[in-house]
């Protein structure tokens, strides 16, 4: 199921912002795009999203920023004597021409953020701060699936509310009564009749009893009003049920591919052809369901 979630935060020198996105997916697949640094709070994000969500494929991004307003700054003594030290020799290798206390300063090393110094205590305050806010986002992203899930539950009860009347169509077609079904079979044996008179009756009426058997699509139609049944519990059934409607609309696609191989009669094969329609349907909106 496709979401959106976002939760924003700070923590001392730091502000940071979650952003977290989900499409459909067979399982769970929970992707992070974090900064350096940040690894320790991937676990948990798993964690948490694993408690939301059984079928997605999600991807989380953090933003993290340090403010150097607030972070302090100190001079690395030892960076900034090896700086002034490589200085000299270029200066003497220039003419003489001296290099800028703004250049120097700016030398990788030579000024130190305790944004980035390893403070133990800071950076796991950072971390629970940026789990916290994790977690609120991923509740967002939940929250966001479970609307479209409401939305989608109304197509589906659609698309199963035609199923039923298409369903309700074949078990009422004129071509399934024992009138019709027997006109068809005295025609077909005059028609072999004519072209093979020296048949035995005997065999004759076994072989149309078997053909007559095999034409008979009740069992079908009575395996599609169950599943029918069977979806619409799952509509409101607690829990994830994606991987159960996905087996439910294979056994609608199996009934009604079998009842229209079993036709005799174009109206009931056009019955079947849009039941086929409609299952197609059913079965591309249950990818969205968890």
């Amino acid at each position: 199921m496709t979401g959106f979630g976002r939760a924003e935060g700070t923590s001392g020198p730091w502000k940071f912002q979650w952003e977290m996105r989900s499409v459909n997916g067979k399982s769970l697949d929970v992707r992070l795009r974090l900064p350096a640094g940040t690894e320790a709070v991937e676990q948990a994000i798993r964690v948490c999203a694993a408690k939301h969500m059984k079928r997605s494929n999600v991807q989380v991004f953090l933003r993290l920023e340090r403010d150097e307003a607030v972070a302090g700054i100190r001079v690395n003594a030892d960076a900034l004597t090896a700086a002034v030290a490589a200085v000299r020799t270029v200066e003497k290798a220039n003419a003489g021409v001296p290099a800028s206390t703004d250049a120097i300063l700016a030398m990788r090393g030579v000024i130190v953020y305790a944004g980035e110094e390893a403070d133990e205590e800071v950076v796991a305050a950072r971390d629970k701060a940026l789990i916290a806010a994790a977690e609120q986002a991923i509740e967002a992203l939940a929250a966001n699936r479970l609307e479209e899930g409401k939305r989608l539950a109304l197509v589906v009860s659609g698309q199963l509310d035609q199923i039923q009347e298409l369903t309700a169509q074949a078990i009422a077609n004129p071509s399934r009564t024992p009138e019709a079904i027997q006109s068809r079979l005295i025609a077909n044996i005059e028609r072999i009749l004519a072209e093979a008179s020296s048949l035995e009756p005997e065999r004759l009426h076994q072989e149309a009893m078997l053909v007559a058997a095999k034409s008979d699509i009740q069992e079908e139609l009575d395996r599609l009003v169950a599943h029918v049944l069977a979806a619409r519990e799952l509509l409101v059934a607690k829990g994830p049920v994606g991987r159960k409607f996905d087996f439910l609309a294979q056994e609608f696609n199996r009934e009604a591919n079998t009842l229209c191989s079993k036709s005799t009669d174009t109206s009931l094969t056009h019955i079947g052809l849009e039941l086929k329609t409609v299952i197609d349907q059913l079965r591309e909106q249950v990818q969205n369901i968890e």
